[in-house]
């Protein structure tokens, strides 16, 4: 139910590209190379990698990484939305704390409910997700957390949130 973040360093092929498949929020440092080689060692994913790529990009593009076997860039991992961003060696491990930090200070509890929208929104057909995002939005409305959310808004103040 927590958002994750994958802080890339370097290589992340294979299973290293299926884990930061399974993560919210990528970034990736410059000389970072994702990819799906397997098809290279007659293989192919297995443990979901094809499945979320697919969801994650498209089609084309995730059949071409896979079927190709190519590495791609950082850069290019952020062209097609297979990461957020890249930055440099030396900032990714700031960057990604930083952006924990942001996170974490947010209603944990909206967070939580968040999270489960969108995982169980997307496996959805669009016209019943709607009805499931009103019917978790329902479920934060009546929490502490979005009272004090508005009211700390509304008075001009950093919300301290409580996860209830």
């Amino acid at each position: 139910d927590k958002p994750t973040i994958s802080a890339i360093n370097g290589w992340a092929l294979g299973g290293g590209t299926e884990i930061l498949l399974s993560t919210d929020i990528r970034i990736a440092v410059e000389t970072a190379q994702l990819g799906l080689p397997e098809i290279t060692l007659g293989l192919f994913p297995g443990a979901g990698g094809t499945q979320r790529i697919i969801r994650q990009i498209p089609l084309c593009r995730a059949k071409e990484i896979m079927f190709a076997g190519e590495q791609i860039s950082a850069t290019e991992a952020v062209a097609v939305g297979l990461a957020n961003r890249v930055v440099a060696k030396d900032q990714l491990m700031l960057e990604a704390k930083a952006l924990a930090a942001k996170i974490a200070a947010k209603s944990p509890l909206g967070l939580k409910l968040l999270q489960r929208t969108l995982q169980s929104g997307g496996d959805m057909p669009l016209a019943a997700a709607p009805h499931h995002e009103q019917a978790m939005i329902g479920l934060v409305l009546d929490t502490q957390d979005s009272k004090e959310g508005c009211s700390a808004f509304l008075e001009k103040r950093p919300a301290k949130f409580s996860g209830r």
